[in-house]
């Protein structure tokens, strides 16, 4: 089972492997988290000779160790994402897509349809935003080179699923032009790209300065924001209608991408959680509990109408009432994660069955498909 406060800890049944203990790191535990003094930010290389580095003197933001050296470590478990994210990979040419076009042209009703194309739809362009986010917004403004290079895989990850989303448009033999520029024309969205657009633009500034505490408050917000709704809420509950689907039997090939998605995604959101959380106790932030409640009920706003676009007349076995109740107790625990208040005291699941699609325990015949099971699967674990 993934457990989301340490989603790289091993499952019962396994035992660690000696490759992804980091033998020059302090141990960490699962819910340890590090801090260090203030230090001034790094902007260019030490003089020859410089004292070594110093694990101590490393920060998530705001660092004065020198980025180009990976170690000593300071935060292990960063080093450990991406160690596990190279063994998650996978390619959407492994996946076999010749029962989805039967499927859509001969067994999906009209609004399966529109439901199928306007999920690709949004999640076309969102993974373009997720990817800019990190790789423009965020990476930069680490000074700790362990979490960019697990951020450098992440921006890789979010590209690799933009493909995958083309490769089901194409498969398929949809209108390109017309499913990318759908969210441009459809308000309901166009909403969740413009809010999370937004969020972007706030941080992503040249002059943007993290010793100033209300930038810093604001990137925090934005990082929270990206982790904790985009990709830890957004994305995993909007991969729920295409799942639906797949549980009476249609375009199994396509979920089965988003399977993959979903795990990288869950990944995403984990790290980010953890970054956020490592920054606001490292930089001693203070966050406003109101300004964080009204990011969530934006978000939730946002998700209401997106559902009532998209399941405005309900398919079998998902309606608009059971994608959003599904987004509020997802929301829930996210904010439980990053150390929030729940926004939606109360929400339940109404999709018990979705935690089951991050299980990636399939058997698989070799002479038919490549073997790209996760080495790391298993379903959710929320406690």
């Amino acid at each position: 089972m993934l457990n989301w406060d340490d989603p790289l800890a091993p499952k019962a049944n396994e035992t660690v492997e000696a490759t992804t203990t980091v033998a020059t790191a302090t141990p960490v535990a699962a819910n340890e988290l590090d801090a260090a003094p203030a230090k001034a930010s790094i902007s260019e290389l030490p003089p020859l000779n410089a004292k070594p580095v110093n694990a101590d003197d490393k920060r998530v933001i705001n660092g004065e160790a020198d980025i180009n050296q990976l170690a000593p470590f300071k935060y292990p478990w960063a080093w450990n994402y991406f160690l596990n994210a190279n063994k998650n990979h996978w390619t959407p040419l492994d996946i076999n897509m010749a029962q989805d076009v039967h499927d859509y042209r001969h067994k999906l009703t009209l609004e399966e349809r529109h439901v199928y194309e306007n999920v690709l739809s949004y999640l076309t362009t969102s993974d373009i935003l997720a990817m800019r986010n990190i790789g423009l917004a965020v990476m930069e403004k680490m000074t700790a080179p362990e979490l960019q290079i697990y951020q450098a895989r992440q921006v890789y990850e979010e590209a690799l699923h933009t493909w995958t989303y083309q490769h089901c448009i194409e498969t398929i033999g949809l209108d390109q032009s017309e499913i990318y520029n759908r969210y441009r024309v459809v308000p309901e969205i166009y909403q969740k790209i413009k809010l999370a657009n937004d969020k972007l633009n706030t941080v992503m500034r040249s002059d943007i300065d993290l010793h100033d505490p209300d930038e810093l408050e604001n990137f925090v917000m934005s990082y929270a924001f990206f982790a904790g709704i985009f990709e830890g809420s957004w994305f995993y509950n909007g991969f729920s209608p295409i799942f639906a689907l797949q549980r009476r039997g249609l375009m199994k090939g396509t979920a089965e991408q988003l399977q993959y998605i979903m795990r990288d995604e869950v990944m995403h959101a984990s790290f980010g959680i953890r970054v956020c959380k490592q920054i606001i106790k490292e930089e001693n932030v203070k966050l406003d509990p109101k300004k964080i409640q009204t990011m969530f009920e934006e978000a939730d706003a946002a998700e209401a109408t997106y559902a009532g676009y998209i399941l405005r007349d309900p398919i079998l076995g998902y309606s608009k009432e059971a994608h959003h109740g599904q987004f509020r107790y997802t929301a829930n625990r996210r904010a439980k994660q990053l150390g929030f208040e729940e926004p939606f005291p109360g929400a339940e699941a109404t999709l018990p069955w979705l935690d089951e699609q991050a299980n990636m325990r399939k058997e698989k015949n070799f002479f038919e498909t490549k073997v790209t099971e996760y080495q790391t699967g298993g379903g959710l674990k929320w406690d």
